[in-house]
């Protein structure tokens, strides 16, 4: 389905060819061609192409689209009832719900608080709710947003110079006054970006000169009750927080012997006013509110901060003389996993790091497992690796290279403090490196804070809690690390681990971000909840790629049945009582931290974003112990012990006044477990049916004639197009079209090969998958588990599954093939001859033959090891099957 966005870009883009034409209003044109440097229309004179793209979007909107509502948009772009509601997002069921009719559906969206609720349309309500436009220019962290804030500012006001408004007629009015507000203080401060920007390079000479001499840029001081503007003039700039304009209650004092009811019931007679400063903006006239961090004002029921902002910005449209539109810009476009509708223009990471607008982090995302007890261990390691492979490193103007630590709470930074100060002694660098920014930092920390992007700030590493991660612009800042597991992370990971990655010109150092296996995956969700399709893969953003759709054609394959063996274990009770007898454990170093790297990934069929790259290292620390008494209470308590007689075993190992080392306990657990409890393992053999197609995977759409069909879209290299095979004539294979081979040998095996011969004999086949390109659990079923080298559970997705006709109620046989490059033909069948498999391609192998063996009669496995074509004896070696499997 095709986005807003992308339809809007189509039109921008004839718009452009065409030179921007607007017989009322040429100027527009001037000024936009002024941007492009050279006739090709590809080098920019100043804004980069993501904030130009998004100026000319927003141009189009007002000029050609005479700025609309946003649901006159989709109705505009979405002529069909059925494209339109799947392009708002609204479910089948709630249109089911609605009669099939598309104005009382929208009428309920906006009245209905259950039917909201039940299908998840809040972020919708709001925008179908809003009484004037309002758009979303949702741009990547680092594109440039407050530099596209002041390009949109600047045109206007200088459309308004050349196109003064006459009469009343407030219809065809420019942008006079500009409201740019923020929802914090980190915010606001970059926003301070506003009054540096050139400006002379934005508008052309004759544009400029009367902007220069008309603007008056105002930052709203704190204490201060009004704003220093002059009420109802033109060409002001007003920079705030919420916090600053929002409409509030005023406060209520309680008179002499009130009680707290009489209190509460006078509070609720007051109503909410806007202060003084709100009042002077909405005397400004021909005014446009301009939003950053967008998501913050979006959704029902989002709290009362939140829900404060939404009521500032409608009282300025009930309030002001003419509210002509609301700009929002964001990163991260989305509302509680619902993308909000307003977006009018997207630019995602891939771009910004394909266009070296974002610093590489291709196989620096290092992920680290360890007990929650050594969070001090992994802080510890962070400084150390940070100075290690960042020490020397700096930008181009001298600032050096910065590390930002990120802790849930402030007594989470006190806690692990020292073991920061001790690590960066021991890296050689002094403890006055470390600067704290929390909602406790005295003004000289804010001050310092704000200072960090001077090459010559002292400060080097970064102690955050509730700061830095929205709005923060520190494009010195390398590394991020975030210390713990978030309980409640919201969007906090995502914008904490990317804030590292604002790019400048000159720079050749990636970024590295550093986290717990835990934050790794919420990282891994929020990126795929905030970019989706959108997430390509940032490790190789240069390379193009292509958005395929597959499609599902045999939604109602038999299931494939096996057998498996399940295993249960029962503990049947304690054993005797016999005295315990320990020893001496081994092991003599405790392995505390796990260290394992990644990529950003593109995001195919599979769901994960994050992709591991290489091996994990073990990092070995120095070993922790327990006294005697506290190591014997807590084997007593583990496992219901008499305390004294573990203390006094323990005491004969370790002697009188030892410590039992941390890495010895796992060991003495193991011996008092095979002494004092009994289990007992059954194994039983089940059947369980493997869907070879899960239609509920993909997305469901129903056609104009009532059809229903199954579309998944991935992405893939541009240069592995040819290996897409789209379905040919015949009723063999393409269970979903088209087939995403992922190399030559298994498309020539499928197509050139197999599928000819399976045609000529069609009485013996029932069907022939490829299963290959279909590595995501929630599509097939068809997979096996197998153990990687670090013991965690992987899933093996084979390539060809050919399924033979059975003989009565007999089911047919069923032969899986998997085609492996000729480099693995030694090792894996070494391997499989030993019965002991070291490589990742062997266990594989490996786990396949167990679960073949549990199925003699009913599978068999083959691989064909092929360099660019599969040999020809291998492939008749699998034709005989085809030929011969029934009558074996």
């Amino acid at each position: 389905m095709t986005h807003l966005y992308q339809l809007l870009a189509d039109n921008v883009r004839l718009w452009r060819e065409a030179g921007y034409p607007c017989e009322k209003f040429p100027a527009i044109g001037e000024i936009l061609q002024f941007q492009t440097a050279d006739d090709s229309g590809r080098n920019l004179r100043f804004l980069r192409p993501p904030q130009f793209r998004a100026l000319e979007v927003y141009w189009h909107l007002r000029l050609v689209e005479k700025t609309p509502h946003i649901l006159d948009l989709y109705k505009a772009g979405y002529r069909k009832k059925a494209d339109l509601i799947k392009a708002l997002g609204i479910p089948q069921k709630a249109f089911e719900e609605a009669d099939y009719d598309v104005e009382p559906l929208l009428a309920r969206i906006k009245t209905d608080d259950r039917f909201v609720k039940d299908f998840k349309l809040e972020a919708l309500r709001e925008t179908l709710t809003l009484e004037y436009p309002s758009y979303i220019l949702a741009l990547a962290m680092g594109a440039g947003k407050t530099i596209l804030v002041g390009a949109i500012i600047a045109t206007e006001f200088a459309m308004a110079l050349e196109y003064p408004t006459t009469g009343d007629d407030l219809k065809d009015a420019f942008v006079e006054n500009a409201l740019v507000f923020a929802p914090g203080k980190t915010i606001i401060e970059s926003l301070r970006e506003l009054a540096e920007i050139p400006f002379d390079k934005i508008l052309p000479p004759r544009f400029f000169k009367g902007f220069a001499a008309s603007v008056k840029l105002t930052f709203t001081p704190d204490g201060a009750k009004d704003i220093p503007v002059i009420r109802n003039s033109n060409f002001n700039i007003v920079v705030t927080n919420t916090e600053k304009i929002r409409i509030q209650k005023p406060t209520v004092r309680a008179g002499k012997g009130w009680t707290q009811l009489q209190l509460m019931e006078k509070e609720k007679q007051l109503s909410e006013d806007a202060n003084l400063r709100l009042q002077t903006i909405a005397s400004l006239p021909h005014l446009a509110v301009f939003s950053d961090e967008a998501h913050h004002t979006y959704g029902q029921a989002m709290g009362e901060e939140l829900k404060k902002v939404r009521k500032t910005v409608d009282y300025l449209h009930h309030n002001s003389p003419n509210l002509i539109c609301v700009v929002n810009t964001t990163g991260t476009p989305y509302y509680q996993k619902q993308p909000l509708k307003d977006v009018v223009t997207w630019y995602g990471l891939s771009e910004g790091i394909r266009d070296r607008i974002l610093k590489d982090v291709s196989g620096n995302i290092h992920a680290y497992s360890f007990d929650a007890g050594n969070a001090d261990k992994f802080i510890a390691e962070v400084v150390k690796d940070f100075f290690t492979d960042y020490g020397e490193v700096a930008l181009p103007n001298g600032a050096p290279a910065k590390l930002a630590l990120y802790f849930p709470q402030t007594d989470d930074l006190e806690e692990l403090r020292p073991a920061i100060e001790a690590a960066l002694t021991l890296a050689g660098q002094s403890p006055a490196v470390v600067l704290r920014n929390t909602s406790a930092s005295s003004k000289d920390e804010i001050d310092a804070f704000n200072r960090l992007n001077d090459p010559h700030s002292p400060h080097r590493v970064i102690l955050l809690v509730n700061k830095g991660t929205e709005g923060w612009n520190c494009p010195s800042l390398f590394a991020c690390a975030l210390a713990r597991k978030l309980k409640n992370s919201n969007n906090f990971v995502l914008q904490a681990a990317t804030r590292c990655l604002r790019e400048v010109p000159g720079n050749n150092a990636k970024a590295r971000i550093y986290l717990s296996m835990d934050n790794r995956a919420v990282l891994d969700k929020q990126l795929r909840e905030t970019y989706g399709e959108t997430l390509d893969e940032l490790s190789h953003a240069g390379g193009e790629t292509l958005t395929v759709t597959l499609r599902v054609r045999k939604a109602q394959l038999p299931p494939l049945v096996i057998e498996q063996t399940l295993r249960t274990v029962t503990r049947v009770g304690a054993i005797g009582e016999s005295p315990l007898s320990l020893n001496m454990p081994t092991a003599t170093k405790e392995q505390s931290l796990t260290l394992a790297r990644f990529d950003i990934a593109r995001q195919q069929a599979t769901t994960a974003v994050l992709r591991q790259i290489g091996e994990g290292v073990t990092i070995a620390t120095e070993p922790d112990g327990e006294d005697l008494y506290t190591a014997a209470a807590k084997l007593a308590e583990w496992y219901r012990l008499d305390p004294w007689p573990l203390h006094a075993e323990l005491k004969r190992l370790y002697g009188d006044g030892g410590d039992v080392p941390t890495a010895h306990l796992a060991e003495l657990c193991r011996q008092i477990e095979q002494q004092v409890c009994a289990y007992e393992v059954k194994e039983t053999k089940v059947e369980k049916a493997l869907a070879l197609i899960k239609p509920e995977g993909f997305t469901r759409e129903e056609t104009a004639d009532g059809a229903v069909i199954y579309t998944a879209e991935i992405r893939i290299p541009k240069d592995k197009g040819h290996l897409l095979s789209p379905w040919p004539d015949g009723n063999f294979g393409y269970h979903y079209d088209p087939y995403n081979f992922d190399s030559n040998p298994e498309k020539s095996f499928f197509a050139d090969h197999l599928l000819p011969h399976i045609e000529a004999h069609p009485d013996e086949v029932e069907d022939i998958y490829f299963i290959g390109g279909l590595t995501d659990p929630g599509k097939t079923d068809f997979f096996v588990e197998y153990k990687d080298d670090k013991g965690h559970w992987r899933n093996y997705f084979p390539d060809f599954l050919i399924r033979l006709k059975g003989k009565g109620k007999q089911p047919g046989k069923c032969l899986i093939v998997e085609i492996k490059n000729a480099q693995w033909e030694t090792t894996v069948n070494d391997e499989l001859r030993s019965g002991r498999a070291v490589s990742k391609e062997g266990r594989k192998a490996m786990a396949m033959t167990r679960w073949v063996d549990l199925n003699p009669a009913r599978l068999k496995y083959q691989i064909i090891f092929a360099d660019n074509e599969p040999p020809r004896d291998e492939v008749a070696k699998a034709k005989a099957f085809v030929t011969e499997g029934n009558h074996e």
